[in-house]
């Protein structure tokens, strides 16, 4: 095999078929080979060579190529696995949903695909939202029709709504989800241009402020929630989903599962925060998980965050102070006090030490040493 020569398989949609897409530099060789595929034709419009897409077609170009030039199938074939750790995808509610005139929804085959890869209930919401609010500005086009330009002209309508980077990349999401995983074409869209990352720096308050905030809250199940989104870094929903179990008072650890990146955990269990959750448990006697509604299940995700902002307003802190500020505030603290970095990764469940190493631009030890020039 010559590794100087190669293709590339893309996936495309002519005339509302699939095909399948070969993309290769001027070769009189690869060219060759080309025409010996069963009904080659060429797209001018995509600049490369396509047969019809099945899989016998799919098995005679890899026969025809193998040992010859190298066959890229990276934007072609879909490895990611399928999720096993979330709870039961509820996308009923969507399936029951009366018609709305002149409204399209969101096709069944793609709240099936949502519901057999397990997607969270939250990526579930939001996928179909988006893609709802895609489909309905074509309404007068099959969806398998429409192409990167349609999509492009769609994205830069919100561009000019002046959304956030964060907004689109969750429509662009919810848009390739159809078309490379429900349709069977990854990577279909694999050229729609994506907004450059914002590089924001975390938001944390200091050590004193956080135990101020404990100490305005008289509720022992809100300072129970409060130090724990603190002392173990937690997220809210990796909070929500703790069950009595998970809080191992032996070895002084919390058990996080199923996580961000379906990842299971273990973080740190403070000995304060025990002795309130013993009170906390005599006094509201939790069945299942550790913090449950008035009726039984789950804590509900806005109360957790009512609970936190309006412990923060009572304490007059300054800034906006959220869930997620405390479990930045968590990582920035045990930087300060000389933790390794790549403890700090373990117990945030970061799967890249570039993650966390966001703190160190917030840390305050990281510019003590540092003698500033007017002094």
């Amino acid at each position: 095999m010559n590794p100087a020569k190669s293709i590339t398989l893309y996936h495309l949609m002519i005339r509302n078929e699939k095909m399948i897409g070969i993309k290769f530099l001027p070769d009189k060789l690869i060219q060759g080979l080309v025409k010996g595929l069963p009904n080659p034709k060429w797209s001018k419009e995509h600049n490369m060579a396509y047969i019809p897409n099945t899989k016998t077609n799919l098995s005679i170009i890899f026969n025809t190529f193998k040992g010859i030039v190298w066959i890229n199938y990276n934007r072609f074939l879909l490895n990611k696995p399928i999720n096993t750790h979330n709870d039961k995808v509820d996308v009923e509610w969507f399936r029951k949903r009366n018609p709305i005139p002149e409204y399209r929804l969101c096709p069944e085959e793609y709240l099936l695909k949502l519901e057999l890869k397990r997607y969270a209930n939250s990526t579930v919401r939001t996928y179909v939202s988006f893609f709802e609010m895609f489909i309905n500005h074509y309404k007068d086009k099959e969806l398998s029709a429409i192409n990167e330009s349609d999509i492009r002209a769609f994205l830069q309508k919100l561009v000019h709504r002046n959304v956030s980077n964060s907004y689109l990349n969750q429509c662009i999401n919810a848009i390739k989800f159809y078309y490379e995983v429900v349709l069977g074409m990854p990577n279909r869209f694999y050229e729609i241009e994506r907004p450059r990352k914002e590089s924001k720096l975390p938001t944390v308050i200091s050590k004193e402020e956080v135990l101020s905030i404990i100490g305005s809250t008289n509720n022992i199940k809100h300072k129970c929630i409060i130090k724990l989104l603190y002392s173990s870094g937690l997220r809210r929903s990796e909070l929500l989903n703790l069950k009595l179990a998970d809080v191992d008072s032996k070895r002084m650890l919390i058990r996080v599962q199923g996580s961000k990146g379906n990842k299971d955990r273990h973080t740190l269990l403070s000995q304060t925060v025990l002795e309130d959750l013993r009170i906390y448990f005599r006094e509201w006697k939790p069945r299942e998980y550790l913090f449950e509604g008035q009726r039984g299940g789950r804590y509900s995700a806005q109360s957790v965050l009512k609970i936190v902002k309006e412990a923060a307003i009572k304490a007059k802190i300054k800034q906006s102070v959220t869930p997620h500020v405390l479990r930045h505030s968590f990582a920035t603290h045990l930087l300060e006090s000389g933790v390794d970095l790549r403890q700090i990764q373990v117990l945030l469940g970061h799967g890249s030490s570039k993650t966390t190493e966001i703190y160190t631009h917030v840390a305050t030890n990281t510019f003590r040493n540092i003698k500033n020039p007017l002094d």
